[in-house]
């Protein structure tokens, strides 16, 4: 299994970032896929899921914000995320399977600053 994040970036607050997480090695499609979150000094938070039904599931602090989104031809999963705040800094991963999956990617950073 390998999975690759891409997208993260530096933007300001109110901005948005559209993260990419590549997999390989695995049904993609037949797998659920999820986002998480470790912002500096806390520890891993769940962000969202993706089923492979397409059903989701997203946490209450970036519902109505985030989005996610998977292309079972790619093999990619998305965040697409909006009205960014400064609390939204970490570094995110994906990981294969549901909420609490193990991450195996190596992140991408993203920065919310003025």
């Amino acid at each position: 299994v390998q999975l690759v994040e891409s997208g993260g970036d530096l933007v300001q607050p109110g901005g948005s970032l559209r993260l990419s997480c590549a997999a390989s090695g695995f049904t993609f499609s037949s797998f659920a896929m999820t986002w998480a979150r470790q912002a500096p000094g806390k520890g891993l938070e769940w962000v969202s899921t993706i089923y492979s039904d397409s059903s989701t599931r997203i946490a209450n602090s970036v519902k109505g914000r985030f989005t996610i989104s998977r292309d079972n031809v790619k093999n990619t999963v998305y965040l697409q995320m909006n009205s960014l705040k400064p609390e939204d800094t970490a570094v995110y991963y994906c990981a294969v399977g549901g909420p609490g999956a193990p991450t195996g990617g190596q992140g991408t950073q993203v920065t919310v600053s003025s």
